[in-house]
């Protein structure tokens, strides 16, 4: 596979994959498109590129990423999410069809299965729970139905991932943010926080990149449509979370309930069984959670001091 397409190459998850793709020695050429420069809700656009470069391989990663995203601006989430990926697997379908695709869903998905308490596997009943889940989710089954016309697909349902470079969107770049602005002074030491009782599957970006390059390299001798959990099957609470957190802090935080933090918790435990990943992509994760939380304090760390310079 010489030409890889990446959608949301410039995305959070994009630039790491990037990095790890060419770090593997995976593919030669890595097309990046993004929705600065493509929007993939046109499908007239999306069937042009697709035929005109032609890939050997997609991973579609771009979308609205974050639930609060998804639920202030639905019409976009599913213009995106649904419609957009829909879009890059006709165009596919339709100009590339030797393309291998690997669109990028969420263990969201499985919503309300959660509530069993139980380790889900991909057999899982996917009952989202919010409208980013939704979006997926559909996506997902709009997808999996092109497989019948040709479509060259797997889906893989990652848990929660973070690492440098993520949004304060989502839970451990907001705590980080927050403790760095406090180490520079720049606000009182107190940390605003919502709900932290949620219990949660939280991976390294790099090991989500190293399973995306996985599922890439062995496309060709796993059976059509497949889907896997991508995911540690541990879970931690967020409140343990900000605790290991504020210990890697430079000066003592408090901790503050901050009521624009708090939502409905819909899902106490999300845990899930990747054991198919590791079986048929021979992928586990290497990086302990301490490391992961240590590496985005410090890119927030760097971050404030560029903006305060």
């Amino acid at each position: 596979m010489r030409r890889i397409l990446i959608t949301g190459a410039e995305g959070f998850v994009g630039q790491h994959l990037r990095h790890s793709l060419s770090m593997a020695g995976v593919g030669e050429e890595y097309i990046g498109t993004s929705l600065a420069t493509l929007d993939i809700t046109d499908a007239a656009a999306v069937d042009q590129l697709i035929g005109k470069l032609q890939p050997d391989a997609c991973i579609h990663l771009a979308g609205v990423a974050a639930v609060d995203d998804a639920k202030q601006a639905p019409e976009h989430a599913w213009a995106v999410n649904f419609h957009g990926a829909l879009n890059v697997g006709n165009a596919i379908l339709a100009h590339a069809p030797q393309c291998r695709m690997i669109f990028i869903s969420s263990a969201e998905c499985y919503g309300a299965s959660f509530k069993t308490g139980a380790a889900l596997d991909e057999t899982a009943l996917l009952a989202p729970l919010n409208l980013y889940a939704a979006t997926k989710a559909a996506a997902e089954m709009a997808l999996g139905a092109l497989t019948s016309d040709g479509l060259r697909l797997l889906r893989l349902r990652p848990f929660n991932h973070t690492g440098p470079g993520q949004r304060e969107a989502f839970v451990v770049p907001a705590f980080a943010g927050q403790i760095a602005r406090i180490e520079a002074g720049l606000a009182p030491p107190e940390i605003g926080v919502g709900a932290l009782d949620p219990r949660r599957d939280f991976l390294d970006v790099r090991d989500v990149c190293a399973a995306y390059g996985l599922a890439l390299q062995k496309f060709d001798a796993l059976p059509n449509n497949s889907v896997f959990n991508i995911g540690s099957g541990q879970v931690i609470r967020i409140s343990d979370v900000l605790s290991m957190l504020l210990a890697m802090a430079r000066c003592k935080i408090s901790i503050v309930t901050d009521p624009a933090r708090l939502r409905g918790v819909e899902i106490a435990c999300a845990l899930g069984d990747a054991a198919l990943a590791r079986q048929a992509l021979g992928w586990q994760p290497r990086y302990g959670l301490q490391e992961t939380l240590a590496s985005v304090l410090e890119a927030a760390r760097l971050m404030v001091q560029g903006e305060s310079s």
